[in-house]
C-alpha cells in the first residue's frame, strides 16, 4: 500500500481573475432563472421581426406559458445583464493590458500540435485530469472554449439582447439588419444562451474530474494544491 503523495501549494489565479470569475457567475445565474421567466411568456421561437403566441413559430418550446412571472423577470434580467458587460469589459481590459489573455488564453505552441491535440482529447474522453506542469496551464481545449465564450458568445449574446430593446434599435437601426429582425435576434439569443449553459456544464463538470475541492479553492484564494516532487510544484505562473 503506498502513502500519500506529499503536495504543496503554488499561485495559480490572480485576484482580478478569480473577483471576475465569481461575479459572472452571480450575474450569469441570475440572468439563466430571469431568461427563464422571460421565455415563459413566449416559449416560442420566430424568424423575422414579429411573434406571438397564437402565430406560427420556427420552433415551440416544451414549457408552460406564464405571463405572471415577466416583470420580475425583465428587472432582475436587465440589471444582471448590466453587471456582466461591465464585469466582462473591466475583464477584456484589464487581460489585454496585463498580458493574462496572451499568457494564459492564448493557446502555447506546444498545445497546437496534433499529437498534442489528440492527447487532450483522449484525456477528456477519459475523464482524466491533467498532471505536471499541465496542472498549471489551462489546456488547449480550455483556452479555445474560453476564447470562444469570450470573444465569441458573450459579446453575441449580448448585441442580440440590445437589438430586442425599442430604445437600443432606436438609435441603432443597423442591429435589425445584422441580426434579421428582432424576433431573430430573440431566437439567436435564445441559441447564444443555450450553447452557454452547455459550456457551463462542461465546465462544471471538468471541475469535478480534476478535482473539486481544490479547484473550487484554487479560485477563491489564488493557490492550488500540486504534488510537491513535481516539476510544476517549482513554478509560479502569473495565471
Amino acid at each position: 500500500m503506498t502513502g500519500r503523495v506529499p503536495r504543496q501549494t503554488v499561485f495559480r489565479h490572480r485576484a482580478f481573475v478569480r473577483l471576475t470569475h465569481w461575479v459572472n457567475t452571480a450575474a450569469f445565474g441570475a440572468l439563466l432563472v430571469s431568461g427563464v421567466a422571460i421565455l415563459l411568456a413566449l416559449p416560442r421561437l420566430f424568424w423575422g421581426e414579429t411573434g406571438a403566441n397564437d402565430a406560427p413559430a420556427a420552433l415551440v418550446l416544451p414549457l408552460p406559458v406564464n405571463l405572471e412571472q415577466t416583470g420580475w423577470g425583465r428587472n432582475l434580467h436587465f440589471l444582471a445583464a448590466w453587471i456582466l458587460v461591465l464585469n466582462g469589459g473591466l475583464y477584456l481590459l484589464v487581460s489585454l493590458v496585463g498580458g493574462h489573455l496572451r499568457r494564459n488564453l492564448l493557446p502555447d505552441r506546444d498545445q497546437l500540435a496534433p499529437g498534442h491535440l489528440a492527447r487532450e482529447i483522449a484525456d477528456h474522453a477519459r475523464l482524466r485530469p491533467p498532471e505536471g506542469r499541465e496542472a498549471l496551464r489551462y489546456n488547449a481545449l480550455q483556452k479555445l472554449a474560453y476564447l470562444a465564450v469570450i470573444l465569441g458568445l458573450f459579446p453575441l449574446m449580448v448585441l442580440t439582447g440590445l437589438t430586442m430593446s425599442p430604445g437600443v434599435t432606436a438609435a441603432f437601426p443597423e442591429l435589425f439588419t445584422l441580426f434579421g429582425g428582432r424576433q431573430s435576434a430573440r431566437t439567436l439569443h435564445f441559441v447564444f444562451a443555450s450553447l452557454l449553459v452547455l459550456f457551463l456544464l462542461v465546465h462544471v463538470g471538468q471541475v469535478f474530474v480534476g478535482g473539486a475541492v481544490n479547484l473550487t479553492r484554487s479560485m477563491i484564494t489564488g493557490r492550488l494544491a500540486v504534488p510537491s516532487e513535481s516539476p510544476a510544484s517549482r513554478e509560479t505562473p502569473d495565471a
